[in-house]
């Protein structure tokens, strides 16, 4: 009996030395639209820890939102409630920095020293940048696309094979459609929730939201007025309904409305629902100036928030994951959204043939170069300026205000947000 106990004695002392204790870090990560991230962020955090035992990433409850995102996480600050990681719309970057929320990633990034050899160059750094600090690392970034119903197309008389390539093409075809009855709508544009798609038309159109010093409102100039000319039409003219942003969906995957206009990261989502009821495409979305007009970059950053020195080694370690080549590879075909590392867009590994097998992909791709920044207000009101610009644009769509009304009426509540020099 004393041999055996002292044979099992030397076989833990054995087990102790060949398989070393760790301390494992926790994670807790936030995120938001789920519809969206939810796959793709479970993909992730799987593989990480595959990779990385000594970290356990758990998630937080995602909000519906980038805007209850932010919310949700502002109110966190200072309490037990706050987590380690979030992915922070890119536009309310500048609420997180404002507020000194997010950790300054600029340290970690000079001490890594090879940032561009993971993938990140710095066109890439600088979609998360405020003023030059490193807020986070761009995890998915996208922009607006054209989806379109080719069956309905043909069935108005239309090429499917060449789609609209300017606004009042887009227009005459949407009323078209409209016209062949039996419930059929001609567009559906995704005006709800926020300033993005609006942006796009600005842009789009060669205008900017304020002033170079920000201390005017210049959405509601020259270019502005045209971008909210072109929704007006939409609605007057081209078949665009009320729609709520769900109801918007499901009737364009239902057959019902000839186009969509929203961002490139909801094609998964919808080739997904549409199936094999019609033949779906996509193209660019128009430019209201083909020369001078540009396209806000949507999506968001994964920003590191925890300032216990030991986790944010470990979250610094599991943003780079999250944002490098694989994350990528999962986020781009997973959801729609266009890459942003430099090393999953190029290599056969990741993305590099990618593109080729799935050719609906194409779209948002070809847009990179006109794509800038999503514009992030200046001070503490950012999410009511939104808000404010949606509630007029609501008054175009619903026809209770003429464009020039609504863009003025917009344009006078968002100087009284602006903070005062």
């Amino acid at each position: 009996m004393k041999r055996i106990t002292q044979i099992l004695a030397a076989a833990a002392i054995s087990m102790a030395v060949t398989v070393p204790a760790y301390a494992e870090t926790t994670l807790t990560v936030h995120y938001p639209m789920p519809g969206f991230f939810k796959d793709v962020m479970d993909t992730i955090s799987k593989k990480f820890m595959e990779e990385n035992p000594d970290i356990k990433i758990q998630f937080a409850s995602p909000s519906a939102t980038y805007e209850e995102g932010i919310q949700t996480i502002l109110r966190q600050v200072g309490t037990s409630e706050m987590p380690d990681l979030t992915f922070i719309g890119l536009n309310r970057l500048r609420m997180i920095d404002e507020r000194d929320v997010a950790v300054d990633l600029g340290p970690l990034v000079k001490k890594d020293g090879n940032m561009a050899e993971q993938g990140f160059s710095d066109t890439i750094l600088k979609l998360a940048q405020v003023k030059g600090k490193q807020i986070g690392l761009a995890f998915a970034t996208s922009n607006p696309i054209m989806y379109y119903n080719a069956d309905l197309v043909k069935a108005a008389g239309g090429n499917p094979d060449v789609p609209p390539q300017t606004w009042d093409e887009v227009i005459a075809l949407g009323a078209k459609i409209k016209a062949l009855g039996k419930g059929v709508d001609g567009i559906d544009f995704r005006w709800q929730g926020d300033d993005w798609m609006f942006s796009a038309l600005l842009f789009g159109a060669g205008g900017k939201m304020l002033s170079g010093d920000e201390s005017q409102v210049t959405f509601n100039g020259p270019e502005g007025q045209k971008a909210v000319d072109v929704l007006s039409r939409l609605v007057k003219e081209g078949g665009l309904p009320v729609f709520t942003k769900s109801a918007g969906e499901q009737a364009f995957a239902a057959g019902k409305v000839g186009f969509e206009f929203q961002t490139t990261g909801a094609l998964r989502n919808t080739i997904k629902n549409v199936g094999d009821k019609f033949d779906l495409r996509t193209a660019k979305i128009p430019l209201i100036d083909p020369v001078n007009g540009k396209l806000p970059t949507g999506g968001n950053a994964v920003v590191i928030l925890t300032k216990d020195t030991a986790k944010q080694e470990a979250a610094w370690k599991f943003a780079k994951f999250a944002a490098g080549p694989y994350g990528a590879s999962v986020v781009v075909p997973g959801t729609g959204y266009v890459p942003n590392n430099e090393l999953a867009a190029k290599s056969a590994e990741y993305l590099g043939e990618f593109y080729q097998k799935n050719p609906l992909f194409k779209a948002g791709l070809s847009q990179m170069s006109v794509m800038i920044p999503w514009y992030a207000f200046p001070g503490s009101n950012g999410v009511r300026v939104t808000q404010t610009i949606v509630d007029n644009l609501s008054r175009i769509v619903d026809q209770s205000a003429e464009p020039k009304e609504a863009l003025d009426d917009a344009a006078a509540d968002v100087a009284g947000m602006l903070p005062r020099s």
